[in-house]
């Protein structure tokens, strides 16, 4: 009060200065015969030597000080002063604006949480965040899609919807017509941060910051408030609330009702009825009326109606709002987008590092993050981890699990209620539990009236912070559903559904009862919509967090459950290939997702027994969140039984883990790590594999994106864990850096590894000095892939220096890709290195053989060599490779050399090498598959090793796939292969350019040979007549063959007979491939008879794309159920149609029938046709049938095509198609 007198007796000072003597003679003059306000004159005899001042003081005096000041206008205005009277008036109110807006600032600068001490209150901009708002009604499928949205995919709507959003300060812009609007309708759900921005806007304008030339005053209206009135009132005594004094200027305000604003906050929480009769309306903003009509007048616009309004209200009020307004333009307040999450939580924790710490945690749970786009939300969780900061807890552990945390966010919204709201609670609690339950098997999110009163959920207060009102617009009017405020908050309460208690109302209401066996039978065909609430089951059933719930908000929970969760999860462990889709981007694989399961439970001695059966375990083509990563590692050190760790094309997200070290280990690691992350994003997975009770022995990342900072927390395992024998981490970016770790671990006294693949992870020479330190140390490493690496020269000499100390016990090595040793740079091994050496694809040239010779001459125990992807050896080369293999210590078993690209292959010094190897049993000189042309053996080179194949003694196996040798080079190994010494049993000459021309001498070779059992013979053109040579000598007594592959080799029904004679007649052949050949109808019928033959031995057939029809499957049909040898046929034919599949059917359900392996194609089985497959599953169990959707080309021979064929058959029991898996090849 004193403020206000004295700026009015310094406003009426200025404005009597500013008179001249004469001008101020006049105003005493005027002022001493007029009566003013009604209260008489001021005496003659007091104004008529009053100087200025004394002048001042009689006016305020006589007339108090507001109407001192009007009086003064008045006069001014008599005595022909009217510039004078305008700036005094103009002064005046300037000085109302003042004060208004500096008490406005004062009443809204600071806000109360809800939970605070007494006295402890926050700036409002030190906590206030921008909101996301939005001007355009959303419809109801994009309202179902930001309900059900989690993680990336949530923030990437909320980003869309940002796009056209809108500020505080454009809320009364023009829209596109050009039209200013006067009504702004605010809508947001419970919790969305309605009020909060009214009350910033309120304290913008006072501020100068929003609506500075806009709005003279801006007027709050608590509707919450306006219930509680009961007396009249006038839309005067509504500014009169806001001023802090009686003395409001309340007839200067309203003399400009276009500046005005009112904010009317909460209409929804009105329990007016607003359905008026306009003649009950007032007109005059000094009228006295019933709130109710006061409020009519404001929205119905017949008291001040140029006055702008903003109503901040729920959806579900809309269409009561609609009945007594027209608002000019709707803005919807969405909640924070991921950036504005991040900033609410550095306001709300002042320390930064707390701030770090406490979003870490959350961000760590994509869930939680996501469900802190409602700012209600976001400010409990941020209140639950400040009080678990201060009590010292790990903030690791308080958000661990998502149950945990919805928990405490349950229980932060009962912890404030009284035992009478508690009770009522109760019946809200299981409605709810009921309404969610409800919607989840009906796979619903968006609910209609009934459906919320037949769950009692109509009444007042029915948790409004879990269940939202939607308004959508329809065609030509709104509708009103209701939702959860996220899905997850759904799926919570759906989950408590099932461990709640029955009392007599649940029982009386009506709701059927809930049957967790159910659930879990239908969460694996539920397409992941009860994934979440599976999830929370298992979380709820936590013994501690049930009994904190039940002492919290007095509902009974029941754990008889959880006997039935732990025998679903012994019963779905699954170490097999599963990819089934979480959501767009993300792979989850099946056994992840019961991790998640026991990991919400977090219970230890559940974990084990529920894992106890996982002996391996692989994991391809996951994006690993920080959740993900906390549920495998739980998993993964409480399997004890767990050996074997694989995964392929994985990505770990990153976490800081800097709060999970001992205190006193933080300042060094603090200290020591200044500029990199604290640890690597497999940190977690590493400690748990560290526990004693884990008995892992392998362990795979292969192409996983790793990096260096992995190498650490690998390295630290290694020193550590004495089970691990084996470690993949082929693909990775680990560089120099990362192995120099890696050495320090391989080092280590406790490190047992045995197998350390590093293929591809961009190696250079300047790791290979540390590699060849631990090769010196480590007595039991025996296996090193070094492969597609560019260690060069030098780093190849350095190994060496390794491999040559006695020490050393590798026996396979694998350094391959671009190594230029070009100038005799490797020096002799050391005697200790053993079993294979792997150089493929290493750029070699023909100066460095001699340095291998020295290592074949030496080595006692080098078992196997790999040359592969040489290119530049060249015959000296070679030549100098077999003085090596010459010696008489040379102990090689297998020589690889393969190429897929231009080669130059084993010339003739090669094979002299060979006949003087008496140890090598296998020469591995293919797997030669495209574009071969340049890649052929001259004669003198078969000749040399046909003189290998009479003098070895061990060498049983040659595959020369590719290598185009021709018919000639074919004719001179056959001279080797008929010497009595050949001991081969297998070889492949697969593309070799053969014709009929050299079948000749292959039939003598089947005739006589005594160990050879595999010949492959894919892709030549060696044509009927030779398929009719070959079977001379397959038919002969002393033929030992088992497998012949004849794919692709140009063959026709001409051929069919003869081999038919071959089925009947040999006594050893039981595996016969002559697929992508154009035998038809009658050759396979041919083939059919002699399937039939009792002596027929065969167990395996292929005739995949052989252009047969349903003509001759009742020839199949009969030898399937006359056949007592034939364990696997694949017929992939597509003009083979449903009535031959049918027939096929006939002979598989026969008794006689020994088929264990049917192959088909897809495009031939309709559902009748199925369903005769189905019959045949049903009679024979055991029978695997595979069905492919679209074949591989013919030609695709070889390992890939086998490899291929394995993953077909797992994909496909999991509905994946040949394309996608074409696309993960």
């Amino acid at each position: 009060m004193g403020n206000q007198s004295s700026r009015i007796s310094d406003l009426l000072l200025r404005a009597l200065d500013n008179l001249s003597q004469e001008n101020l003679k006049k105003f005493k003059d005027k002022l001493s015969y007029s009566d003013f306000e009604r209260k008489g004159t001021i005496p003659r005899g007091r104004l008529e030597n009053a100087d200025r001042i004394d002048t001042k003081n009689l006016l305020m005096e006589f007339y108090g000080g507001e109407a001192a000041v009007d009086v003064t206008i008045e006069v001014f205005t008599q005595i022909d002063l009217r510039d004078s009277a305008a700036k005094l008036r103009e002064e005046r109110e300037k000085g109302y604006k003042k004060k208004y807006k500096e008490d406005i600032k004062k009443k809204y600068k600071l806000i109360k949480d809800m939970n605070s001490r007494f006295g402890d209150n926050v700036i409002l901009n030190r906590r206030y965040t921008n909101l996301t708002i939005v001007d355009r009604p959303r419809q109801a499928k994009e309202r179902e899609h930001e309900i059900m949205a989690v993680g990336w995919r949530h923030a990437e709507i909320m980003t869309e919807r940002a796009s056209s959003a809108m500020t505080l300060a454009t809320l009364y812009k023009p829209d596109k017509d050009g039209q200013t609007p006067q009504v702004v309708v605010l809508l947001g759900a419970a919790g969305i941060g309605k009020t909060m921005t009214a009350r910033k806007i309120m304290y913008d304008w006072a501020a100068g910051e929003l609506y500075k030339k806009k709005f003279d005053y801006v007027f709050y209206i608590n509707c919450r408030q306006m219930n509680l009135l009961n007396e009249q009132g006038s839309v005067a005594d509504m500014i009169f609330k806001n001023w802090r004094n009686t003395n409001a200027p309340v007839n200067h305000i309203l003399v400009k009702p276009e500046k005005l604003m009112f904010i009317i906050d909460g209409f929804d929480e009105l329990r007016f009825s607003f359905d008026q009769p306009k003649d009950n309306l007032c007109t005059d903003p000094w009228e006295k009326k019933s709130m109710e009509i006061i409020l009519s007048s404001l929205f119905r616009r017949t008291v001040v109606p140029e006055s702008y309004l903003m109503i901040t209200t729920r959806p579900a009020a809309l269409e009561k709002l609609g009945q007594c307004l027209e608002c000019s333009r709707y803005a919807e307040i969405l909640g924070f987008s991921e950036a504005e999450r991040e900033e609410y939580f550095h306001k709300f924790f002042e320390n930064e590092r707390e701030a770090r710490q406490a979003l870490r945690s959350v961000k760590a749970n994509e869930i939680l993050f996501t469900m802190c786009f409602v700012p209600f939300v976001c400010w409990i969780i941020c209140t639950v981890l400040k009080q678990e900061l201060e009590k010292g807890e790990n903030l690791t552990q308080t958000s661990k699990t998502v149950t945990g945390v919805y928990m405490l966010y349950l229980s932060s919204l009962v912890k404030p209620l009284g035992n009478n709201t508690k009770q009522h609670l109760h019946g809200n609690l299981r409605g709810l539990c009921s309404l969610a339950a409800d919607g989840i098997w009906k796979q619903k999110i968006l609910f209609e009236e009934e459906e919320i009163k037949k769950f009692g959920l109509d009444q007042e207060n029915s948790l409004p912070l879990f269940l939202n009102e939607n308004i959508f617009q329809k065609e030509t009017d709104c509708e009103c559903l209701y939702s959860f405020i996220h899905l997850s908050f759904q799926e919570f309460f759906a989950a408590m559904s099932y461990v709640l208690e029955e009392d007599e109302t649940t029982t009386a209401s009506g709701i059927p009862k809930k049957d967790v066996k159910t659930l879990l039978e239908n969460y694996g065909n539920s397409k992941n919509y009860l994934m979440l609430t599976v999830r929370f089951l298992f979380g709820l059933l936590n013994e501690e967090r049930m009994k904190d719930l039940q002492k919290k908000i007095g509902c009974k929970f029941s754990p008889k459950i959880k006997a039935d969760l732990l025998k679903w999860v012994q019963v779905n462990q699954q170490t097999d290939l599963t990819l089934p889709r979480v959501h767009e981007g993300i792979y989850q694989s099946y056994q992840l997702e019961l991790f998640h399961c026991v990991y919400e439970m977090y219970e230890e001695d559940f974990a084990v027994n529920a894992l106890a059966h996982f002996t391996e375990l692989k994991l391809n083509h996951n994006k690993f969140t920080q959740m993900d990563q906390r549920a495998l590692s739980f998993c993964v050190k409480h399997c004890r039984s767990l050996e074997s760790l694989c995964m392929y094309d994985c990505t770990f997200s990153l976490e800081d883990h800097e709060e999970e070290l001992p205190r006193r280990q933080k300042w060094l690691h603090q200290k020591n790590h200044q500029d990199k992350p604290k640890h690597s994003p497999i940190y977690l997975l590493c400690q748990a594999l560290k526990d004693p009770n884990c008995k892992l022995k392998k362990l795979e990342f292969c192409d996983c994106h790793l990096t260096a900072a992995c190498c650490e927390d690998l390295s630290s395992l290694l020193g550590s864990k004495q089970t691990l024998v084996e470690l993949h981490l082929a693909g990775n970016n680990l560089e120099e850096s990362g192995v120099q770790l890696l050495c320090e671990g391989l080092k280590h006294a406790n490190c047992k590894l045995q197998t350390l693949r590093l293929k591809a992870c961009k190696l250079s020479a300047a790791c290979c000095g540390e590699l060849s330190s631990a090769l010196s140390n480590n007595q039991l490493l025996t296996d090193l892939d070094l492969s597609d690496n560019e260690l060069g020269a030098m780093g190849m000499q350095l190994l060496c220096e390794g491999l040559k100390q006695p020490n050393c016990k590798l026996q396979r090595l694998v350094p391959k890709t671009q190594l230029d040793i070009a100038n005799g740079q490797i020096q002799g091994f050391g005697s200790v290195f053993t079993y294979a050496n792997w150089l493929r694809c290493c750029d070699l040239t023909g100066s460095c053989c001699g340095d291998l010779s020295t290592v074949l001459s030496t080595s006692q125990s080098l078992t196997e060599l790999d040359l592969s992807y040489n290119f530049s050896l060249g015959d000296v080369g070679v030549q100098l490779l077999c003085e090596g293999l010459k010696h008489p210590n040379c102990k090689l078993q297998i020589l690889g050399y393969m190429e897929k690209m231009r080669v130059k292959c084993l010339s003739s010094t090669v094979v002299n090498g060979l006949q003087h190897a008496p140890s090598l049993p296998c020469l591995e000189n293919g797997n030669i598959k495209q574009r071969m042309e340049w890649c052929r053996l001259s004669a003198a080179c078969c000749g040399f090793l046909s003189s290998a194949l009479g003098t070895s003694q061990a060498l049983a196996e040659l595959n020369l796939w590719g290598t185009k040798l021709g018919d000639s080079g074919l004719q001179l190994l056959c001279e080797g292969l008929r010497h009595p010494n050949c001991k081969l049993q297998k070889i492949l000459l697969g593309s070799c350019s053969l014709t009929a021309a050299c079948c000749g001498d292959l039939s003598t070779i089947l005739s006589t040979s005594q160990s050879l059992t595999v010949l492959e013979l894919a892709d030549n053109k060696l044509g009927d007549s030779g398929a009719q040579l070959l079977c001379e000598g397959l038919k002969h007594p002393d033929c030992k063959l088992q497998k012949l592959i004849l794919g692709y080799c140009d063959l026709t029904v001409a051929c069919c007979g003869d081999l038919s004679s071959v089925l009947s007649t040999s006594q050893t052949l039981t595996e016969l491939g002559v697929k992508w050949n154009n035998l038809g109808d009658s050759g396979v019928q041919l083939l059919c008879e002699g399937l039939k033959h009792t002596n027929c031995k065969l167990q395996k057939l292929q005739l995949s794309g052989c252009h047969f029809t349903a003509a001759c499957c009742g020839d199949l049909a009969s030898a399937l159920s006359t056949n007592q040898t034939l364990t696997e046929l694949i017929l992939g034919e597509k003009t083979m149609d449903n009535s031959g599949v049918k027939q096929l059917c006939e002979g598989l359900k026969h008794p006689n029938c020994k088929l264990q392996k049917l192959g088909l194609s897809s495009v031939n089985v309709n559902e009748e046709t199925q369903r005769e497959l189905d019959a045949v599953k049903k009679r024979k169990p055991d029978m695997v049938i595979r069905i492919w959707k679209n074949w591989a080309n013919g030609r695709n021979y070889g390992v890939r095509q086998a490899k291929r064929t394995t993953l077909l058959k797992t994909l496909n029991h999991k509905g994946q198609t040949e394309r996608e898996l074409t696309q993960r090849e």
